[in-house]
């Protein structure tokens, strides 16, 4: 099993930036993909970014050249970001990490609001 913890979501102006952070624990060794998806009140949860063991790496047209998702391990943790710039009120929604391998694990979602 693989638990998930996300932190780091809040209320941004136009143009700022947000990190937001997923915690990975438990069976590591078993994911091969993490990604960050987001989801806005009555439509489908969408893939915003994604990395896969060996390193590629997709990101949606819509963040492309704003978003960065990275990860980092620390002993039995490894913790997959997001990193945010330039934001824009339509990058509103509910972040959500997910892991794939043996099985697919989401985190609990976290809220990004792009307001001024």
């Amino acid at each position: 099993q693989v638990q998930l913890v996300e932190s780091g979501g809040g209320l941004v102006q136009p143009g700022g930036s947000l990190r937001l952070s997923c915690a990975a624990s438990g069976n590591i060794e078993s994911i091969t993909s993490m990604a960050w998806y987001r989801q806005t009140p009555g439509t489908p949860r969408v893939l915003v970014a994604r990395m896969v063991r060996g390193g590629n790496l997709y990101y949606a047209d819509s963040v492309k050249g704003r978003f960065t998702i990275y990860r980092e391990n620390v002993r039995n943790t490894a913790t997959v970001y997001l990193q945010m710039n330039n934001l824009k009120p339509e990058d509103t929604a509910v972040y959500y990490c997910n892991t794939g391998g043996q099985a697919i694990y989401w985190g609990q979602g976290t809220q990004v609001t792009v307001s001024s």
